[in-house]
């Protein structure tokens, strides 16, 4: 009863790791995984693509990214600049395989946005497409179009499976269930009977399509295990009806491309070796090589040397299976090697078996060479299949490694289980958060540590409406621009996040650390991946108490994500702190490029895009103190949290006083950067004008981290400074309240514009000093905004000069009512504007308040 009301909880990784002080195994560590979440399409692959503005005629694209069934393309001509790229959806975009224009007689042609760069259409085309890999027509047109390769194993499908107990022969297989590529098989003829079915993650070499076996000399016979529950005549019906079958239940060939290759192996018949049985991986036990097949296959047979046995333990083996290792393998690495059932005394000692046995030991050059390069560490969470009980997936953890070898211990399992040993390369190991991506159960612990006062319920503010109609239906026609949602049906929905190690590293972080960092991390959950990547950095800094201070949780943060808690050790010390990240793919390049402005380093330092030859931000020509005129915070000059807070104020101090003196005990003050100094540290080195001060700034990290409780005198002195911030920003106090609200509201808007992303439409980011908005002759009205019609506001934007943006208000039906709720962070999100046609479009927008305020609200 105690054990039932435990699983009743529900188990949370992010708390289960805190709880533990665990970490998880790395998401790039699991090779099979990354192979099952491509969809065909690679980073590369060009394709022809409807020319927006002009959908008569097409353009060559290259692929610049994959997310499910979500491309993201660049025209061909725009070399590295981003700012034309675009999502489209392949199952209702118009795409195309190279030469499909050529075929059916339709217009390739230079979109207007580049004209200027291509003079000879022809002459870049066949210089653009030389040696070019086409996307795959069969994935952009027909049945398989837009389909994940995965989602094809659908259930019913047929595959063949080889038997790995008794011989090499075959039999078909039908699919009951696919969990993310694991899929649940049954043999064919025992569709009312679940007792022999099997779990195989689908890149098993021992899988196949049907037909297999006919191709390479195999012949097609039930395994005995089944062979006499139905006659010969019976099976042989079965059979006949599977091939009558075999093009409604076929799997596509080449969806095994990717399965490992069995290379031609050195074993002969008697060799002795050192064996882990996959039917029960707890005990290295010595073993036999049985019987050879042929060059790719050999039987094994763990020994027993006892006189009674009736059953031997034999299995399929090939010279990549996991699990044989040389004679010796176990005493060089300090493990135990149990002796065989029936061996007399407990010290087994290798040279006197194989006299005893009359054997040879299988030479080293028989077996592959192991490697450490891996990833995985002690102590590391995943999650992992039961041998004994193949249903389960259980949560594990790394005991102990030697090599390309893992100790697990699994959690939560209906039954106590040793310590299993399986490979890095084990297609029964996944990373955190698999099953809850794919909808499957996870076996929690049986102790599950819970602390309910930890839980926090986190209510996002609904979103502004603009009107009757949803931002889907107003884009519903429209091809999607990069910002635009890439969550695919829950499943893994953030893509391989980049560091690109030539990029410029900035003050904070150090470049040889960087360089020590992985090429990618994902693809995964959002979450996790961004919390892999932040985990990273934070360890990569000069000082990680201070890059995690910069990535703390503040109340202007604009993501509404999901708040994680992270940690930094320096010099001792323990730090930690909420840092907030995005759930949605959609978001993620724009967390990562604000994160990388956040800390003053080359905006494309990480995020979903490879940065191959020639960063787009020119970062490697730019000086240190360019990047931080550019990037920098020079003139936030801001006031800390205190101890527990969530509120980073930004306030102008031009004359210090007593008062502020004992502040300084309360608040940690971020360190201020003045945009006259001159810089002459070499980039990627700490920045810092002196040393003290950086000394003093890391002895207050542990006030701004940690999670005390803020003390009454404190939140009195936070409230005073809140509202000293506001008198100093309000207008007179002669005007009407309504009025004082709206300077109030504009003031904070320029000033966060600040902390805005720069435009991408040149390379050289702009100064903030050039961002600023103009005063205009003041806006005298005719009507009241508030009965503006949508043809009203259209007719009022033609006469501005954001004119060619009335198509949006038009299409998303804005009338005056929706017009007067328009924000900047609105504009943007909603409309997809870029930083600088927003703010032009607010500028008119604010008038349009300003005169509504002044000539109609009383």
């Amino acid at each position: 009863d105690g054990g039932s009301s435990v699983e009743e909880v529900e188990f949370n990784w992010d708390e289960y790791l805190e709880d533990t002080g665990a970490t998880a195994a790395p998401h790039g560590s699991f090779k099979h995984v990354d192979t099952s979440l491509q969809n065909g399409f690679a980073p590369g692959m060009k394709l022809e693509v409807a020319v927006k503005s002009d959908q008569n005629t097409y353009w060559v694209a290259t692929i610049i990214t994959t997310c499910g069934q979500l491309l993201l393309l660049r025209y061909d001509g725009y070399g590295e600049d981003r700012k034309a790229d675009f999502w489209c959806d392949i199952m209702t975009a118009d795409l195309h395989p190279i030469g499909w224009c050529e075929q059916n007689k339709k217009i390739l042609k230079v979109p207007e946005g580049i004209k200027d760069k291509i003079p000879d259409q022809e002459e870049f085309l066949q210089r653009v497409l030389k040696g070019a890999c086409s996307a795959p027509a069969n994935l952009l047109e027909g049945l398989h179009r837009g389909k994940n390769p995965l989602d094809l194993i659908a259930p019913g499908s047929r595959l063949e499976l080889q038997n790995i107990r008794d011989s090499l022969e075959a039999w078909i297989v039908n699919v009951v269930e696919n969990v993310g590529g694991r899929l649940k098989l049954r043999y064919e003829g025992l569709e009312d009977s679940d007792k022999f079915d099997q779990w195989m993650f689908y890149l098993d070499p021992f899988l196949h399509q049907v037909g297999w076996a006919d191709q390479h000399g195999y012949s097609l016979q039930p395994p005995l295990a089944i062979r006499s529950l139905k006659s010969e005549a019976d099976w042989q019906e079965i059979l006949k009806k599977v091939k009558e079958e075999e093009e409604e239940s076929s799997v596509p060939t080449d969806l095994f491309k990717d399965k490992p290759v069995i290379g031609v192996h050195s074993f002969s018949e008697g060799m002795k070796l050192e064996a882990v049985d996959p039917m029960a991986p707890f005990v290295i036990s010595p073993a036999t090589v049985l019987k050879v097949y042929n060059e790719k296959y050999f039987m094994i047979e763990i020994d027993d040397l006892r006189p009674e046995r009736t059953i031997s333990q034999t299995y399929i083996c090939h010279v990549n299976s996991a699990g044989i290792f040389p004679v010796q393998w176990s005493l060089k690495n300090g493990l135990h090697l149990s002796p065989p059932p029936g061996y007399p005394g407990q010290d087994f000692d290798w040279a006197d078996y194989l006299k005893q046995c009359g054997a040879e030991a299988a030479p080293q050059s028989c077996f592959p060479l192991l490697t450490s390069d891996h990833g995985f560490k002690e102590n590391m969470k995943l999650e992992a299949v039961n041998p004994v009980d193949p249903e389960e997936v259980c949560i594990a953890t790394v005991t102990k490694l030697k090599d390309s070898y893992l100790w697990l211990q699994l959690e939560g399992s209906k039954k106590p289980v040793p310590e299993c040993i399986v490979s890095v390369e084990s297609m029964n190991i996944f990373p955190v958060g698999w099953c809850e991506t794919n909808g499957y159960q996870l076996r929690p612990p049986r102790k599950a540590i819970v602390n309910k006062q930890k839980k926090i319920a986190v209510v996002q503010p609904e979103k502004q409406i603009l009107s009757s109609r949803t931002v889907h239906d107003g884009l519903k026609n429209q091809e999607l621009n990069s910002s635009d949602s890439v969550v695919i049906n829950g499943k893994y929905c953030c893509p391989k996040i980049y560091f690109n190690h030539r990029c410029f590293s900035g003050p904070y972080l150090n470049k040889g650390r960087i360089a020590e960092l992985p090429q990618s991390v994902g693809p995964g959950n959002c979450v996790l991946v961004l919390k892999e990547v932040l985990t990273l950095l934070i360890n990569a800094a000069y000082k990680p108490s201070r890059v995690l201070r910069e990535l703390q949780l503040d109340e202007e943060a604009a993501w509404h994500g999901h708040g994680e808690t992270l940690k930094a050790k320096y010099k001792g010390k323990s730090y930690r702190a909420t840092v907030e990240v995005v759930r949605t793919a959609d978001r993620v390049a724009d967390f990562c490029r604000k994160t990388c402005i956040k800390l003053e380093c080359c905006p494309n330092l990480f995020g979903p895009q490879m940065v191959l030859d020639k960063c787009s931000e020119n970062c490697s020509v730019l000086t240190k103190t360019k990047y931080t005129h550019y990037y920098g915070k020079r003139k936030n000059k801001r006031i800390g949290r205190p101890p527990g807070g969530h509120s980073n104020l930004e306030v102008a101090m031009k004359k210090p006083n007593k008062r502020r003196k004992r502040r300084k005990h309360f608040f940690v003050h971020k360190k201020k950067r003045a945009s006259t100094s001159v810089d002459n540290t070499p980039a990627g080195s700490p920045q810092g004008s002196g040393g003290e001060d950086e000394d003093d700034q890391d002895e207050v990290d542990e006030e701004s981290l940690t999670e005390d409780s803020t003390s009454e005198h404190q939140d009195e002195m936070l409230e005073e400074s809140e509202v000293s911030e506001k008198k100093s920003l309000s207008s007179s106090p002669t005007q009407s309240e309504l009025s004082h609200s709206l300077a109030q509201d504009r003031d904070k808007r320029k000033r966060k514009l600040r902390t805005f992303s720069f435009s991408d439409d040149e390379n050289k980011p702009p100064s903030p000093k050039d961002i600023k908005l103009e005063v205009a002759e003041k806006l005298q009205l005719d009507s009241n905004p508030l009965e503006w019609s949508v043809a009203d506001v259209v007719r009022f934007l033609k006469s501005t000069d954001c004119a060619p943006l009335a198509r949006i208000f038009l299409d998303q039906e804005i009338d005056g009512q929706a017009l007067l709720l328009l924000t900047l962070p609105t504009v943007q999100e909603c409309m997809d504007l870029k930083l600088g046609p927003a703010i032009k479009l607010c500028h008119h927008i604010e008038r349009v308040k300003l005169a509504f305020y002044q000539q109609f609200a009383n």
